[in-house]
């Protein structure tokens, strides 16, 4: 799955500690209890784009064995030339749009989204996990099951990328996490 648990929330200490907590132990709730972080999946590996590209510029060469010689090669040359390059550049234009990362983080008093864009962009949003609501819209979103959470008066997508079943199961580790942590 496109997704890797970083961190996976622990089950809460038998004595929570809330009336002895020590200072020393305050710069240690900065890290998180849990981390998340989710990607775009990649169906192709940058091996495979070499391989692909290679493969199209062989199978295309083929005809041209044939115009060796023949003033016909310089009208079909530049049509294989310009449908290779293209083919490069979708390639590639694919990859720098999948550099996509969204982060999920919890604390016992807050939830924190970070979502990286390829353009360099970053969009954060931050919530008390009490009163945060997961929800799965199995109809009306963009996406089948579409999963957002909502804290105060803000709702937000999460992996809007992942597959349907993907993020049906997404959501129930969310919501453990979030029992777990709070």
């Amino acid at each position: 799955m496109p997704y890797q648990w970083v961190k996976r929330p622990q089950r809460a200490p038998e004595q929570s500690g809330a009336f002895s907590v020590a200072p020393s132990t305050w710069a240690e709730q900065a890290e998180p209890l849990a981390e998340l972080h989710l990607w775009p999946n990649r169906s192709l590996p940058q091996r495979g784009f070499v391989g692909v590209i290679a493969m199209t510029a062989a199978l295309l060469l083929v005809p041209l064995l044939a115009m060796l010689g023949k003033p016909q090669l310089w009208v079909v040359l530049p049509f294989m030339l310009v449908t290779v390059g293209g083919l490069y550049m979708a390639f590639r234009r694919n990859y720098r749009d999948g550099n996509l990362l969204e982060r999920l983080r919890l604390w016992p008093d807050r939830i924190e989204l970070n979502r990286y864009e390829p353009k360099g962009r970053q969009l954060d949003w931050v919530a008390i996990p009490h009163w945060v609501r997961l929800t799965l819209h199995e109809d009306g979103g963009p996406v089948a099951h579409y999963l957002t959470l909502k804290g105060g008066n803000r709702e937000v997508e999460l992996g809007a990328f992942l597959s349907p079943d993907e993020r049906v199961a997404l959501m129930r580790e969310i919501q453990n996490a979030i029992a777990t942590c709070t």
